[in-house]
């Protein structure tokens, strides 16, 4: 691979967090909850809202990435701590979307429920951007290939798990910090588990032969 190639394919990365970030700050616009890895970060946003829901993003990224170093251990490439400047990035990217969608009607619940659907739409565009630039994983997916990695188990039923877990643990804190009270997790979050794969994999069998076309030229 170029060193052409190589810029071009973290370019794309770039691209792909900001389209991601967009995704996410659109379906928080809609307050019916949000994509399953993000859905601890928001309800944490909900109750500390000192920290913006990028900050919370960057936090949860980093945990993640400390979790892959306790699995992995020497096994742990170090090139994969580009995680942590990607995900700061993303923070900062889901905040400068997150001031672009407050001007976006949400006023009424047929609103909101377009706003889930269109930003799930989006985060599955930069999701699917992501995995052709096929430079560095994000944090969440990352962590889930490293347990992968140390147990044996197949990627696919362990991501499938750690979305269930991501969002059983926002519920969870949801009721803690809220008296028993969902916040920040609703029926968004389950439209965006059930379509966000199903776009990744349009968009990706759509963008990838004339992307890769791009990306080698």
């Amino acid at each position: 691979m170029s060193k052409k190639e190589i810029t071009k394919r973290y370019v794309l990365c770039v691209v792909s967090l900001f389209i991601s970030a967009l995704g996410v700050a659109v379906t928080k616009r809609g307050e019916l909850g949000v994509s399953p890895i993000s859905s601890v970060s928001n309800v944490l946003c909900e109750k500390f809202p000192s920290l913006s829901l990028g900050t919370w993003l960057f936090i949860w990224n980093c945990v993640l990435i400390f979790g892959q170093v306790l699995l992995l251990r020497k096994k742990f490439r170090p090139i994969q701590l580009l995680q942590i400047p990607m995900s700061l990035l993303f923070g900062a990217f889901t905040d400068i979307g997150t001031m672009i969608s407050k001007y976006l009607p949400a006023d009424i619940y047929a609103a909101k429920i377009a706003l889930v659907i269109a930003g799930t739409i989006i985060l599955g565009l930069g999701i699917a951007l992501a995995v052709i630039a096929n430079a560095i994983m994000n944090s969440g997916e990352a962590f889930v290939k490293a347990v992968s990695d140390v147990s044996g188990k197949e990627f696919g039923n362990l991501k499938i798990a750690f979305d269930i877990l991501c969002v059983v643990t926002a519920a969870v804190l949801s009721l803690i910090f809220f008296s028993f009270r969902l916040r920040g997790i609703r029926e968004g979050t389950i439209i965006a588990a059930a379509a966000t794969g199903l776009m990744v994999k349009l968009f990706t069998k759509l963008l990838k032969t004339p992307t890769e076309k791009i990306l080698k030229a």
